[in-house]
């Protein structure tokens, strides 16, 4: 006989199952595995442009554009399924798309159809994000929802950071496990491919759990536009903090590998070995203190405390990003680099318990995958700028390119930040000051 976990009057379950834990960890593995992808990517991006003997403005359109034209476009309407159907079955379609278009960019014979996979390989990211944060409230019990989101982006910091570490063990793996007349690059990316099977395969044994809905959802939830259309201020200034702070981040995420090789003239393995550290320990270290800072000011600000937390490390993001530019030795960048990783992560981490928190359960998955396409359209902008200023501006000189990119979008960050703030804390005292003359 099955039993029926036992829920809280909010609907969310009371305590933890191990097939819930188990889940939540799946969950982080495999959109690990996706952003090991991109990881390895970053690291071959010269092999890559020497294949196709492309610009630099392509190679800043495959790092931003390619990972927006399929996979976001498609998350809206695959989350509408997820919001109605089965969340397991569409995870586990979307863990084989993934795979098969890794298959294809691997193979690809020129750069249009290479640039195609790549869009399509985004699919698992864009699409998977709204299933996932929309199942963890399902999973969680609510006073754990916020270790569950933090613990479920630390499996994905833990992905990306491999990524770029293991790329120069990567492929000369490849090269010696496949055999045939084929770029190092090219073997790799299949090599990760095999992946998706056994996550295929132990996605069959995750659970698939049944949608809770507070009693304050169900007059809202039945239309996505009216929802925005009732909260279009705070939303369009989230926006605007997390969006303008995307593009400053993935400008220099998907392009530092390839300007730190141009500027210092090392290998990119080396590179990769240096990134991946950096990327794990700013990624992970700073969830702890996002913990904790949101627990302290909380008390004194409530859910202000967020775009707080935004609006600071967007600030100190910025003199971050301009010692990037004077940096004179690999190891003075990589520091740098750590420091402006560790802010931005920082500023983003509680980005998803925002919205779960923003938005009704009937309409969560789609406001994620919403969300998803919002966002990665801003994070497209920053290596696709970044790109276009060293190709026709800067001629070359990917740190400078970089730098001039983040700098204004941090500004623009900073300033929508302390307005959401100022809007949180004017609506948060609206209600108390309602349920004073109501009592």
């Amino acid at each position: 006989m099955t039993m029926t976990p036992r829920r809280d009057h909010d609907g969310a379950p009371a305590q933890w199952s191990l097939q819930a834990l188990l889940t939540v960890a799946f969950l982080g593995i495999t959109a690990g595995v996706q952003m090991s992808d991109y990881g390895l990517q970053a690291i071959s991006l010269s092999a890559i442009q020497r294949s196709f003997g492309v610009s630099d403005a392509s190679l800043g359109a495959l790092q931003g554009l390619a990972g927006v034209l399929v996979g976001s476009a498609l998350a809206i309407p695959l989350a509408r399924f997820a919001d109605r159907f089965s969340r397991k079955r569409v995870l586990l379609c979307l863990i084989f798309a993934s795979t098969a278009m890794m298959v294809l960019s691997a193979l690809a014979p020129n750069f249009p159809l290479f640039f195609l996979g790549r869009s399509a390989a985004g699919i698992t990211e864009f699409a998977m994000v709204p299933l996932v944060y929309s199942m963890i409230p399902d999973l969680a019990p609510q006073r754990h929802r916020v270790l569950a989101n933090l613990g479920f982006a630390a499996l994905v910091s833990t992905g990306a950071s491999a990524g770029f570490y293991y790329a120069g063990d990567i492929q000369p793996a490849a090269v010696h496990w496949i055999p045939g007349d084929m770029s190092a690059w090219r073997k790799a990316f299949l090599l990760l491919s095999a992946a998706g099977l056994p996550l295929l395969l132990m996605g069959f044994f995750t659970a698939d759990p049944p949608r809770h809905t507070a009693q304050e959802d169900t007059s809202n939830a039945a239309s996505l536009r009216q929802f925005l259309k009732e909260r279009w201020q705070p939303i369009a200034l989230f926006v605007g903090v997390a969006g303008s702070l995307m593009i400053a981040v993935q400008g220099l995420n998907q392009l530092i590998a390839l300007a730190l090789e141009r500027r210092f003239h090392v290998a990119p393995a080396i590179i990769g070995e240096g990134m991946g550290g950096i990327v794990l320990v700013s990624t992970l270290g700073c969830l702890p203190v996002v913990a904790l800072l949101d627990r302290w000011f909380a008390k004194r600000l409530g859910t202000a405390v967020r775009p707080m937390i935004m609006g600071v490390c967007a600030v100190l993001a910025i003199p971050a990003i301009f010692m990037l530019f004077s940096t004179t030795a690999l190891q003075q960048a990589f520091v740098v680099v750590a420091l402006f990783l560790f802010i931005t992560c920082t500023a983003n981490a509680l980005v998803p318990t925002m919205l779960q928190d923003l938005a009704p359960a009937a309409l969560r998955a789609r406001c994620f995958a919403l969300w998803s396409f919002v966002v990665s359209v801003f994070s497209a902008l920053g290596p696709l700028l970044a790109g276009l200023v060293s190709t026709w501006i800067v001629h070359g000189q990917m740190l400078t390119a970089i730098t001039v990119t983040a700098a204004p979008a941090l500004l623009v960050s900073a300033f929508c930040a302390l307005r959401l703030f100022q809007y949180t804390r004017k609506t948060s005292h609206a209600k108390v000051n309602t349920a004073s003359t109501a009592a």
